[in-house]
């Protein structure tokens, strides 16, 4: 029999040829990153390079990638294509399955970032293409890196903050709760304890005015509201759930990071935060696209400022104030800014389970209560109940008392708690870390001086937000006097490490300031 010669195979392109694919158990926090070996053939015939972006296909879907190149077969074989945690769940596909790898094309978007580079005024447009790819993780590192610096070096006009906010926005999911009005309370940051948000959602809801409260972990803080949340009730959910708990009990306390609102923000802040950049109009845009976002039409803004708060002076917030407002007023938001006093920690806790414990004994009219916590929790629940059309200016503080005095509010934070899947949290038991120090007062004086930020250290060091039971006890507040050798606060930690780590915070700086009553720094605020 005569042999027939099969036919050639078709000419393939290599970067369609498929790969297997590895989870690579690496957080890369908010970049996807893909890993090829050295010595894979697609690695060597395309040309790719490292910190490149490419395209990883599977199942019909894209995403785009950094990818790193390796030499070791235990993290990635010749045939396989690892993807760090974050591109994992992006893509959505079981570990081995056949994947698809090539070049990315470049953003559309930058020869927009290259004029900011420059300096120059960005219009709406560009914004929207540089939001739309950062969105989209279109962009390297480097290339954030560059967006964000240029926008805090040539710092942008309102116009600009105004256009930014708006793309960031018009990104994502937008909510919509068909009611009106919606309203959301929020703060800069920068002050240990300040879990009002907790206070505040259950006393406006018992009100009976919509109050969706989506909070963002800790990212460089001690504890977020939906870490301390968590010690209470889960705040993780599928949308819907979130939306039937909403709608029938008026408010909830849930993280944002599964709603998928203002996706460009999530990213951002993965560059913003490390570099320590929080510029006045990426703050803006930061906290009003997301407010936006999740369907909000009445939002109160809670600035503090203090020696070692964000904001430190009263023009410098007076400044911030106007940006929010006029950005707001643009997006058809309706805003209420309110200036607060930062000088020191709200609260006597820093960490998850001591800010529950603080939060709870508020509600429950504790006679042990933080008297600050309550009072300033009052004081924003108040503004913000004065949205309602039907309560006069004014009137809002004693109806907020009325409700948190009459146990109303307690009442509606434990059904929020129930509906949400409690972990039956006892404020009077609190599960503490098991290893903890005191500090004591080097003289005797008044307390003259808190320092935030080092305070806010010394429990990240001991271990919060990971550990929730870590963390730091204040026993002395701001004008109090003390004797030398008083404990000014305890320390909580999880592990000897980190209680070793946070000693030696300890000792470079307690973060008190000790000296003559007149030395107490005074702030004017609105409250």
């Amino acid at each position: 029999m005569k042999k027939q010669n099969k036919p050639e195979p078709a000419a393939t392109d290599k970067a369609t040829l498929p790969l297997t694919l590895r989870r690579v158990g690496i957080d890369t926090y908010r970049e996807n990153v893909a890993y090829l070996h050295r010595d894979c053939e697609i690695y060597r015939a395309e040309g790719f390079q490292a910190l490149s972006k490419v395209e990883v296909r599977a199942n019909g879907k894209c995403i785009l990638a950094s990818l790193n190149v390796v030499d070791d077969a235990a993290i990635v074989a010749c045939q396989q294509l690892g993807l760090s945690e974050d591109a994992f769940v992006q893509l959505g596909v079981a570990d081995g399955h056949a994947v698809t790898v090539s070049q990315a094309e470049p953003p559309r978007s930058i020869p927009a970032l290259h004029r900011k580079i420059d300096g120059e005024r960005l219009n709406h447009e560009d914004f929207a293409g540089i939001v739309e790819d950062i969105a989209n993780h279109r962009y390297s590192k480097i290339e954030l890196t560059a967006f964000v610096v240029a926008c805090n070096q040539g710092e942008l006009d309102r116009e600009e903050v105004f256009y930014l906010t708006d793309a960031m926005s018009n990104v994502g999911r937008r909510l919509d709760w068909h009611e009106h009005p919606v309203v959301d309370k929020h703060c800069i940051g920068g002050i240990p304890g300040n879990r009002t948000s907790m206070l505040v959602v259950p006393i406006v809801a018992a009100h009976h005015m919509l109050c969706p409260k989506t909070s963002s972990r800790a990212i460089t803080s001690p504890a977020g509201t939906a870490d301390t949340m968590e010690v209470l009730a889960a705040v993780e959910m599928p949308f819907e759930q979130l939306k039937e708990i909403v709608h029938r009990h008026r408010g909830c306390l849930a993280w944002g990071g599964t709603s998928d609102l203002s996706p460009a923000d999530d990213v951002l802040i993965s560059v913003e935060r490390p570099l320590s950049i929080d510029s006045p109009g990426q703050m803006v845009a930061s906290i009003l696209s997301k407010k936006i976002s999740a369907g909000s039409s009445h939002l109160l803004l809670d600035i503090p400022i203090g020696p070692t708060a964000k904001v430190r002076s009263m023009p410098e917030a007076q400044r911030l104030r106007k940006l929010f407002e006029f950005v707001a007023g643009r997006m058809g938001l309706v805003i209420d800014v309110v200036i607060t006093d930062g000088r020191q920690p709200i609260g006597s806790g820093i960490g998850p389970v001591l800010e529950a414990r603080d939060v709870m004994r508020v509600l429950e009219n504790h006679p042990q209560a933080p008297a600050d916590l309550r009072q300033k929790a009052l004081r924003l629940a108040g503004r913000m109940l004065e949205f309602d059309p039907d309560v006069r200016g004014g009137d809002g503080f004693a109806i907020a008392r009325d409700i948190l005095d009459s146990g109303r509010a307690l009442q509606k934070m434990r059904a929020i708690i129930e509906a949400q899947g409690s972990k039956n949290f006892d404020p009077e038991k609190p599960n503490l870390s098991p290893l903890s120090f005191e500090v004591q007062a080097a003289q005797a004086g008044t307390v003259v001086g808190i320092d935030n930020q080092q305070v806010a250290r010394i429990a990240r060091f001991a271990g919060a937000p990971k550990a929730p039971g870590a963390g730091v006890d204040l026993l002395v507040k701001l004008g109090d006097t003390v004797a030398a050798g008083d404990t000014l606060y305890r320390v909580y930690a999880a592990y000897p490490t980190e209680m070793a780590f946070a000693r030696q915070a300890c000792d470079k700086s307690s973060g008190y300031t000790i000296g003559a009553a007149e030395q107490v720094a005074q702030v004017f605020v609105e409250f």
